[in-house]
């Protein structure tokens, strides 16, 4: 059997493997996070409910109407996203005259609100959500087995990714939307629409963390605390690359799910605070983050 560092290679590509699924979901949730506050400078504590909503809404959809994981990737962030558009319009608007601290507090609540109901009604155990047929079985790469599904999550998020980037970074629409965020006023004067713009971003990063819930169904199953269980960490791949930074975010969440992978065949023991200890680090060596622009 070969060997690298004294670990069987399988057992090591099978934990990089791992950590690539995770930082996946980082990524795409981090994403969603450093969009909101990047263009809102809201710091949405619900967007782990929102993750949890995207996997809820994709279940509920074949149960009740047979609609299936494929048409779920599209249905399940739009309706996420309509969701997020209206508490943003119809509330989340009303706080961003006040401090930070104002919304930061009301996206919480929101949280335990969406995640109270749904561990009523369907408690605190996951649902199963299969795969689709399509990505069922695995390949055989030589050197490790890769599970087709779990291959599709990976590149599927980086696409996603990169395109919501591209999106931010390079479309005459990001450019309103980062214009509006320095000056609203100004940008008004041009005949933009501002709160609809805004409302979009908000809808935007909701949809992005129920796009990422859908992925995540058949891994993980569709549980009440699945949001909870990754908010936090989240919130420090968020820390790490930088608040605010979009491209930060992407890297960040994948840089960091791969140290996580490694550090489960290296030293098991540390792996469920790794991500923290690093957050540790790079905070006392550079406050702002990573890719984050010092004040």
């Amino acid at each position: 059997m070969t060997m690298i560092f004294g670990i069987p290679v399988q057992a090591l590509f099978g934990q990089l493997l791992i950590g690539l699924i995770n930082g996946s979901f980082y990524a795409l949730l981090s994403l969603g996070l450093a969009v909101i506050f990047g263009l809102l400078r809201v710091i949405n504590f619900a967007h782990g409910a929102q993750y949890m909503l995207g996997a809820f809404v994709a279940y509920l959809l074949l149960q009740y109407l047979g609609i299936g994981y494929w048409p779920a990737l599209i249905v399940a962030p739009v309706i996420v996203g309509l969701f997020g558009a209206v508490i943003e319009r119809t509330m989340l608007s009303r706080l961003y005259d006040l401090d930070p601290l104002y919304g930061l507090l009301f996206t919480f609540g929101l949280a335990l609100t969406i995640e109270g109901t749904f561990r009523y009604l369907y408690g605190a155990s996951g649902q199963p959500y299969a795969a689709p047929a399509l990505l069922s079985g695995g390949t055989n790469l030589g050197f490790m087995f890769l599970p087709n599904y779990r291959g599709w999550v990976v590149v599927v998020s980086l696409v996603a990714c990169l395109g919501t980037w591209l999106l931010i970074e390079k479309t005459k629409l990001g450019s309103y939307l980062r214009a509006a965020t320095e000056n609203a006023t100004l940008v008004q004067a041009f005949g933009v629409n501002v709160p609809v713009l805004l409302t979009f971003t908000y809808a935007l990063g909701a949809g992005l963390a129920a796009f990422a819930g859908v992925l995540a169904a058949p891994i993980y199953q569709v549980s009440p605390l699945m949001g909870s269980n990754m908010i936090i960490v989240v919130f420090a791949v968020v820390v790490v690359g930088g608040m605010g930074s979009i491209m930060g975010a992407i890297l960040t969440g994948y840089m960091l799910g791969i140290a996580e992978g490694l550090t489960k065949v290296f030293y098991p023991e540390a792996s469920n605070i790794v991500i923290f200890v690093i957050m540790a680090i790079v905070l006392l060596l550079r406050p702002a983050g990573l890719f984050g622009r010092d004040a």
